[in-house]
């Protein structure tokens, strides 16, 4: 069966991708990362058949892990009641891998870090491949790039299934760690070449020509990106924009009070009385005009240098999450001008 990997850059048309592989006489699998992709992905679907036909099954990453690989072999064996979400109590560290302490807290829940992790040792690797192969034609996993840990190793496994799959991410969009464990996959996301390579190894080549273009971003956004933060994008459109940062205090008031302009922060965006987001929350939203990105400190210093490219990888990658939401204009400023509004 055919594995495809196409590597994407913001705006490019993924979701429009995955949708138009979609008809009502094949059997597919959708997994997607995060509860928001998840979302846009089904208003994708039902904008397209005008409603959710039943051959076409939607799941975020850990409710396929949970529903469809977890619970079918091992749920009724270890009647788990759910996903521990926060971080993994270090004692686990030193269990033993067939203990089951080291997986399941004393209430039963499942770390979600190491489920993947469990299915290996309970050796039905093998069985959920056969299940994906009974029940689906094709599988589309979107967000590739958020998958880490023992998550990743899950995923190369499912690439073995005799069903036809297709992978779809933007590297630089790897914003998330939450199922790091470890040293499992720690450097995964350190290097885009070696990344590549793995998928290589494993026989699947990754394409990164068919979505380099962002239907979202201007010329001059994606110049930004590429000469400043050091992420090559480029653009479909052929009209242009502006890429501003204010320093003037009233113009930055103006807008920091315009609701119509979406205000983007590194983080604690809830303790800003107005239209915000933060950087990283914003992946995958698409329906944002001007964007304003709000530069903390050491953004701001990188910035004011020409060293937004030497920022820490997932520091770098939400920036270029953030600044990659503009179908229009482009504003910076510094939150330290607004400080006087932080509640």
């Amino acid at each position: 069966m055919d594995k495809s990997l196409i590597l994407a850059v913001a705006g490019s048309g993924k979701t429009t991708l995955i949708v138009d592989k979609l008809n009502l006489e094949e059997r597919f699998l959708l997994i997607t990362y995060t509860i928001n992709n998840t979302r846009n992905l089904k208003e994708a679907i039902v904008t397209k058949f005008g409603y959710l036909p039943e051959n076409i099954n939607l799941f975020s990453y850990y409710n396929f892990l949970y529903s469809f690989c977890f619970r079918p072999f091992l749920g009724y064996k270890l009647k788990t009641k759910g996903i521990f979400w926060d971080f993994t109590p270090v004692f686990t560290n030193k269990l033993p891998l067939s203990n089951i302490s080291r997986y399941m807290t004393k209430g039963k829940l499942l770390y979600h870090n190491r489920i993947a992790k469990l299915l290996e040792q309970a050796n039905v690797l093998g069985d959920i491949n056969k299940r994906l192969s009974k029940y689906y034609d094709h599988i589309l996993i979107d967000e590739i790039q958020d998958f880490a840990g023992h998550d990743f190793n899950l995923l190369k496994n499912i690439c073995q299934s005799e069903t036809e799959i297709i992978l779809v991410g933007d590297f630089y969009q790897h914003t998330f760690d939450t199922s790091r464990d470890g040293n499992t996959n720690a450097n995964l996301h350190s290097d885009y070449e070696k990344y590549q390579k793995i998928f290589e190894k494993a026989k699947i080549i990754p394409d990164t020509e068919y979505l380099n273009k962002s239907y979202r971003c201007t010329k001059s956004v994606c110049q930004f990106i590429t000469d400043q933060i050091g992420i090559d994008i480029q653009s479909h459109k052929e009209i242009d924009s502006n890429v501003i940062y204010l320093d003037d205090i009233e113009e930055i008031e103006t807008l920091f009070n315009d609701n119509n302009i979406i205000k983007l922060f590194y983080r604690e965006n809830y303790k800003y009385d107005c239209y915000s987001r933060n950087w990283g929350d914003s992946k995958g939203e698409n329906h944002y005009n001007d964007v304003c990105v709000v530069l903390n400190k050491t953004t701001l210093t990188h910035y004011r240098q020409g060293k937004l490219s030497e920022l820490k990888p997932v520091s770098k990658n939400k920036l270029y999450v953030a600044c990659s939401r503009a179908n229009n204009n482009l504003y910076l400023i510094a939150e330290e001008k607004i400080k006087h509004y932080k509640n």
